[in-house]
C-alpha cells in the first residue's frame, strides 16, 4: 500500500483495525480523486441495474463495491456483506472481522455535483457469516463513513469518542483534525422528504406541523428544512451543526420499515451520533438494541441531537385523540 494514503494522527485507532482502516482509506482518497473528475473519469452515474433491495445501481456503486472488496481480502476480513451484493462474501479464511458496507451512499446525487459517501461497520466475526451481522448493533466495534464532496474526509468511532478526519489533497493523507466531535444541542434545522408528508404515521406528521408553523405554533420558533438525499451528507451536517434527521417508516408498499437499511447505514450512523452525544431510534427505541432479521433489512431511522431525538418519541407517546385534534386544525400542505 503506498505511504501517500497512509492515514496519520492514528494513536487512537486500534491496533488490530489498522490494517482495514488503511485499506480503506486507500480505496476511499482513489475514489474522491475519480469523483471529483465528474465526466472525465466516464458516465459514473449511468444505471446499470438494481440490488436485491430494489434500488437502481450506477456505474460507480459497483465500481467503489469492487474496489473495496479487492483492497479487503489482505486483510483480516473474513466476511463482507455489501448493500450492492445478495450475499455475504468470505473473504479470509483465518480472519476475526465482519465488515458490512453501503460502498456509495448517495449515488443519484453523483450528477449533479453533491456531496456523497461511504459507510461501514465493523463486527466480530463468527464462523456463521449471517448470524456476523445479525446481531445487536451495539456490538460493533467500529463504525464510519467516507465523504466525498467539497472536502474529502473520514468520521469514525471505535466505542470511544467520534473522530474526524480530512482529506489533505496535496499529501492524499487523511489527517485527524478533531479528536471527540460533539453535536451541538440547540439547532433550528430538520431533514425529512417533505414530499412523503402524506404517507408518514401521524405522530411524525404532527412533530414536522409544528415546526412548519413556526412562531405562530407550539414550537414558538422559526425552523429550516433541508433534505440533500445522501445519508452521508446530512450526517456530517448535523455533527456539525446539530438538529434531526428523520426517514419514518409510511403508508406505501414497501415503505413500513422506510427505506435505509440496519446493518449497511443505520447501524454505524447511530454508532458515530451516539458517541458524539446524539440519540439514534427507529422513533421509539435505539438503534443500537436492534438488530436485523435479515441482511438487507430496513429501519425507520430518526437521529441527531439528542433533546430532539427525544422530543420525537414524545409524539409517539401522545393518545391518538390528541394528534387527531391536530390534523383536524392544520397541516404540512393546507392552512
Amino acid at each position: 500500500m503506498a505511504e501517500h494514503t497512509l492515514l496519520k494522527d492514528t494513536a487512537d485507532i486500534p491496533a488490530e483495525l489498522m490494517p482495514v482502516m488503511l485499506a480503506l482509506a486507500d480505496v476511499s482518497e482513489k475514489l474522491a480523486q475519480t469523483i471529483s473528475d465528474g465526466p472525465l473519469a466516464g458516465d459514473l452515474a449511468a444505471a446499470v441495474g438494481t440490488n436485491l433491495g430494489g434500488d437502481g445501481q450506477k456505474a460507480l456503486d459497483l465500481i467503489a463495491d469492487d474496489a473495496y472488496m479487492v483492497a479487503l481480502k489482505d486483510t483480516q476480513v473474513r466476511w463482507y456483506a455489501s448493500e450492492e451484493q445478495d450475499e455475504v462474501v468470505e473473504m479470509n479464511g483465518a480472519g476475526d472481522l465482519a465488515l458490512a458496507i453501503d460502498p456509495l451512499d448517495g449515488s443519484s446525487n453523483i450528477d449533479v455535483n453533491v456531496s456523497i459517501g461511504m459507510i461501514f461497520s465493523i463486527f466480530p466475526a463468527v464462523d456463521d457469516k449471517d448470524a456476523s451481522f445479525l446481531r445487536p448493533a451495539r456490538d460493533q466495534i467500529a463504525g464510519g463513513y467516507f465523504i466525498f464532496g467539497p472536502q474529502g474526509g473520514l468520521v469514525v468511532t471505535f466505542g470511544d469518542g467520534t473522530m474526524q478526519f480530512t482529506l489533505d489533497t496535496r499529501t492524499r493523507q487523511f489527517l485527524l483534525v478533531e479528536r471527540r466531535v460533539e453535536i451541538p444541542v440547540e439547532s433550528s434545522e430538520f431533514a425529512i422528504n417533505a414530499s412523503n408528508y402524506r404517507h408518514w404515521p401521524r405522530p411524525v406528521r404532527a412533530y414536522i406541523d409544528d415546526m412548519v408553523d413556526g412562531t405562530e405554533g407550539p414550537r414558538g420558533r422559526e425552523f429550516n428544512m433541508r433534505w440533500v438525499a445522501s445519508l452521508v451528507a446530512e450526517t456530517h451536517r448535523i455533527l456539525s451543526r446539530g438538529g434531526i434527521f428523520l426517514y419514518p417508516g409510511d403508508a406505501r408498499d414497501g415503505y413500513k420499515r422506510g427505506r435505509l437499511r440496519m446493518i449497511y447505514e443505520c447501524a454505524p450512523i447511530a454508532f458515530l451520533i451516539e458517541q458524539a452525544g446524539g440519540k439514534a431510534t427507529d422513533g421509539i427505541d435505539p438503534i443500537l438494541d436492534q438488530q436485523a432479521d435479515e441482511l438487507h433489512g430496513r429501519t425507520p431511522f430518526v437521529f441527531g441531537s439528542a433533546n430532539k431525538v427525544d422530543k420525537v418519541t414524545t409524539y409517539y407517546d401522545l393518545p391518538e385523540n390528541e394528534t387527531s385534534a391536530l390534523f383536524g386544525k392544520r397541516g404540512l400542505f393546507r392552512g
